[in-house]
C-alpha cells in the first residue's frame, strides 16, 4: 500500500514538472504537447475498441488522421466555432469505407464509434488549445474546478461517505463525497475567477456557473468510468504509474471544458 502511494506521488510530481512549464510557456510547445497527449488519449479509446473487435489498420489510421487534423486546425485559434466542413470530412472518411470493407471487419457500429470519439476528443483537446490561446486563466479556472472537486470529493467520501452515489458504475463514490467536492470545488474556483479573471462579474452568476461545472466534472468522471466498465478494464492506460492513462486523468476536465464553452462567448 505504501509503495503504491509512493509510486502515485512520484508519477504525479514528474507529470506536473513536465506539464506546468509547458502550460506557462504556451505557443507551439504547448500545441505539440497537447496534441501528443490527445493522440495518446485517442489511442486509448481505439485500444478499448480493439478489445472487443480489432479494427482494420487503414480505418484506424484514417480516424487518427482526422483527430490530428482537428487538433492542428485549432493552433493559434481563439474561437470555439467549429467549421462544418471539418465535420463533413470526418463523416465521409469514416462512413465511405463501409462500402469498401467487409461488413464483418468494419460495420456501421464501428464507424459511428470512431466518429463519436473523433468528435468528443477532437473538440475537447482543441478547446484545450483554444482556451489557452484566449486566456490561460480560463484554463487554470477549469483545472481548479476539476482538481479541487475531485480532491475534496475523495476526502469527504473517505472520511464520512456512507451512501453510494453510483455503485454500479463507480462503487467508491459517495453522495457525501459529491456534496463536499461540489461545495469546496465551487468555492475555491469561484474565488479564483472573481479575484483573477474578472472582478466585476456578478458573484451569484460566477458561483452558479462554477457549481454547474463542478457537477459536470463529476458527471464526466462517471461517464468515462461507465465506458471502462463496459469494456471490463480498470484504467484506460498506464502512462502514469498509479494513475492510469491520459483519459483517467482528464475525464472530468474534458466534460468541464465542453460545458464551459456554453459560457465562453459571453466572457470574452
Amino acid at each position: 500500500m505504501k509503495n503504491d502511494l509512493k509510486v502515485r506521488v512520484i508519477s504525479a510530481i514528474v507529470a506536473l514538472a513536465i506539464v506546468i512549464p509547458i502550460l506557462l510557456i504556451g505557443g507551439y510547445l504547448y500545441y505539440v504537447g497537447a496534441t501528443i497527449i490527445g493522440i495518446i488519449g485517442f489511442n486509448e479509446l481505439i485500444t478499448l475498441k480493439n478489445k472487443e473487435k480489432k479494427l482494420p489498420r487503414v480505418v484506424r489510421a484514417l480516424s487518427m488522421t482526422c483527430f490530428i487534423f482537428m487538433m492542428v486546425s485549432s493552433y493559434t485559434s481563439k474561437s470555439v466555432a467549429i467549421d462544418h466542413r471539418l465535420i463533413v470530412m470526418i463523416l465521409l472518411i469514416n462512413l465511405v469505407p463501409l462500402l469498401m470493407i467487409d461488413n464483418k471487419k468494419y460495420n456501421s457500429d464501428d464507424a459511428f464509434y470512431l466518429i463519436a470519439i473523433i468528435l468528443l476528443l477532437g473538440i475537447s483537446f482543441s478547446y484545450l488549445i483554444i482556451l489557452r490561446n484566449a486566456n490561460i486563466h480560463y484554463l487554470i479556472y477549469l483545472l481548479l474546478i476539476t482538481i479541487m472537486t475531485d480532491t475534496f470529493a475523495h476526502f469527504f467520501g473517505t472520511k464520512i461517505g456512507k451512501h453510494k452515489l453510483c455503485p454500479k458504475i463507480s462503487p467508491n463514490k459517495t453522495i457525501e463525497g459529491m456534496i463536499g467536492g461540489t461545495i469546496f470545488g465551487t468555492f475555491l474556483a469561484s474565488m479564483y475567477f472573481m479575484t483573477v479573471i474578472n472582478t466585476e462579474t456578478s458573484a451569484i452568476l460566477v458561483i452558479l456557473m462554477t457549481l454547474f461545472l463542478s457537477l459536470i466534472a463529476q458527471f464526466g468522471d462517471l461517464a468515462f468510468s461507465a465506458i471502462k466498465r463496459k469494456y471490463g478494464v480498470k484504467d484506460y492506460g498506464n502512462i502514469m504509474p498509479g494513475h492510469g492513462g491520459v483519459l483517467d486523468r482528464l475525464d472530468s476536465l474534458i466534460f468541464t471544458m465542453l460545458a464551459f464553452v456554453m459560457f465562453f462567448e459571453n466572457l470574452i
